[in-house]
């Protein structure tokens, strides 16, 4: 079940993931100004979605999300981690290019996904979320950090989306 009001912006913004956060973060504040003034209403949540890859100053990303209000859905090693949970575990830790090759197999497509794969992979998203949500359980009960190699919260966004899950 969809909820009723979404209204999703989806930025075309590519960059680090230290710039997301900073780019998220002053569109926020850009939006707040304008509602006091009258000027529309900010949205209820400003998300990020990024890899953890080989990017410099995540942690200070993560730490600045965290304090200006900013949610983040990451995926450690990369997206392709996403991907892949919706046919398979993937219990340990896996390089990028690993997990992109093991996508591709999977799904037939490289970074952008075809309409078919995307079908494919919505018909499938209850199978990933858990597959993912048993990562974290994994990591807590190993005593890894958070968000550790294989990780991810794409799962997150998707439930603030459509709205919780039926129990």
């Amino acid at each position: 079940m969809h909820r009723e009001n979404v209204i999703i912006t989806i930025d075309d913004f590519h960059a680090s993931p230290m710039q997301l956060v900073e780019e998220a973060l002053a569109k926020r504040v850009i939006d707040l100004r304008a509602a006091r003034r009258g000027q529309g209403a900010p949205y209820d949540e400003y998300w990020c979605v990024f890899d953890v890859d080989e990017h410099p100053h995540l942690d200070q990303a993560l730490h600045l999300a965290e304090t200006s209000g900013i949610s983040v859905a990451l995926s450690n090693p990369c997206i392709e981690l996403w991907f892949l949970l919706h046919f398979e575990d993937q219990w340990t830790e896996i390089h990028r290019h690993a997990a992109q090759r093991r996508s591709s197999e999977l799904l037939g497509f490289g970074k952008v996904p075809t309409s078919a794969a995307l079908a494919e992979l919505a018909g499938r998203y209850e199978e990933a979320r858990r597959r993912a949500q048993s990562l974290d359980k994994k990591h807590d009960r190993d005593g890894a950090p958070p968000r550790s190699n294989p990780s991810t919260g794409i799962w997150r966004l998707i439930d603030q989306i459509t709205g919780p899950a039926p129990s």
